[in-house]
């Protein structure tokens, strides 16, 4: 029998939480992103909302190293929404960063409120030319578009890695509303040779089966040792979110492999109804992630380690 070795991450606790005083993060440390500045400092990106619930991003300068803690939130936020009638005027949310020839590529969320359907989420990017501490839309339209094999409003949470000359792009993409609260998601894959402009094929990485899950959100890849790992978020059997694991020879063609994923809800607390939307990142020779809680984010973001 073959023995499968388990991915047991090790809880640090909430790193991250709302600054009320904020009025970019009233509430949710949501979706956040671990950019390294220098030695253990990394800038976590993440959505805090306002008081009528819109995203902003911002972000917490924090400190990885020993017991982890926050050393300081940015006073404003460095993208807030759209203008009105645009994909993203009620709401931003980060997804992922990519630094190239000095600049960092925000790949972020565009939220659209209810019309027939409770919410529109595509996929918009911005640009900082002052090493991250604000960005500049790229465009006022998303980056990602409807097609007839991708028709709905949800084209999201984009995880990008630059190889070589080309772009990678694994994102969400919804393929079914059950009723107008109840959208079905897989995860697909796209490719660029600018980081801007994607040839999008409609093709799926990883499936949602219809009737057992409904959702599988914010893929975030890494390579390890020439094997593509995608750790992702899914909702089955009507359970809330749980981290998810898949692995690849080539970054199309995945196997799911959640139950090697030794992470789950704590028995009280911040966490302790679901976990989700995590980011893996490299430290020191070992893993990192940076992880949501209860009620999407509401109460901030934690952060865990991969014990060897």
């Amino acid at each position: 029998m073959k023995i499968i070795s388990k991915l047991k991450w090790k809880k640090y606790g909430l790193i991250i939480e709302p600054q009320k005083q904020l009025e970019w993060m009233r509430t949710h440390a949501m979706v956040p992103i671990a950019d390294h500045v220098e030695g253990s400092i990394f800038r976590v990106y993440f959505c805090g909302r306002d008081e009528f619930n819109r995203s902003h991003v911002g972000f917490a300068v924090v400190d990885v190293s020993g017991q982890p803690k926050v050393l300081e939130y940015s006073q404003k936020p460095v993208l807030s929404p759209g203008n009105l009638g645009c994909f993203d005027d009620n709401g931003v949310t980060p997804s992922w960063i990519v630094n190239h020839n000095g600049k960092k590529y925000l790949y972020y969320i565009g939220w659209k409120p209810r019309s027939t359907t409770r919410m529109g989420l595509i996929t918009g990017l911005a640009i900082s030319e002052d090493g991250g501490l604000s960005f500049k839309r790229f465009s006022r339209a998303p980056i990602l578009r409807l097609t007839d094999r991708e028709p709905f409003m949800i084209l999201t949470a984009p995880c990008v890695l630059k190889e070589g000359s080309l772009w990678r792009m694994w994102y969400v993409s919804g393929y079914k509303w059950e009723h107008a609260d109840l959208p079905y998601y897989n995860i697909k894959y796209a490719e660029s040779q600018n980081g801007v402009d994607w040839d999008q094929q409609g093709t799926v990485c990883v499936e949602s089966p219809l009737g057992n899950e409904s959702a599988l959100a914010r893929p975030c890849v890494i390579k390890d040792q020439g094997i593509y790992k995608m750790y992702y978020s899914y909702k089955k059997g009507g359970n809330p979110y749980r981290i998810g694991y898949a692995e690849s020879p080539n970054g199309i063609q995945w196997t799911r492999k959640d139950d090697q994923v030794d992470m789950d809800v704590s028995p009280s607390g911040w966490d302790s109804e679901m976990i989700e939307y995590g980011y893996v990142f490299d430290y020191d020779g070992r893993k990192y992630m940076f992880y949501n809680g209860n009620n999407y984010g509401l109460t901030g973001a934690g952060l865990a380690v991969l014990e060897e």
